[in-house]
């Protein structure tokens, strides 16, 4: 799925925790185009929740995520 999805830019959020991956990812979700995806990368258990309430709450859509040991990876579809 990932392999096709061609990622914008890539925010890196690692060591990083509650709020930062969630504001970080909010003020470059609207530096991108609609259409556009950002890819996040965080491993703050909280940042799950904060980015897909978040992405539900703002009408944007994630395309992938997975979790793998720790890291947490979203691509995030900029909606409008």
């Amino acid at each position: 799925m990932s392999k096709q999805v061609k990622v914008t830019r890539t925010l890196d959020c690692l060591g990083l925790y509650c709020p930062q991956p969630l504001f970080q990812t909010r003020e470059n979700i609207d530096s991108i185009e609609v259409g556009e995806i950002l890819e996040v990368i965080a491993d703050d258990p909280a940042a799950e929740e904060d980015i897909k309430r978040f992405a539900k709450r703002t009408g944007h859509e994630i395309v992938f995520f997975e979790k793998e040991g720790d890291t947490l990876r979203f691509l995030i579809k900029k909606v409008k």
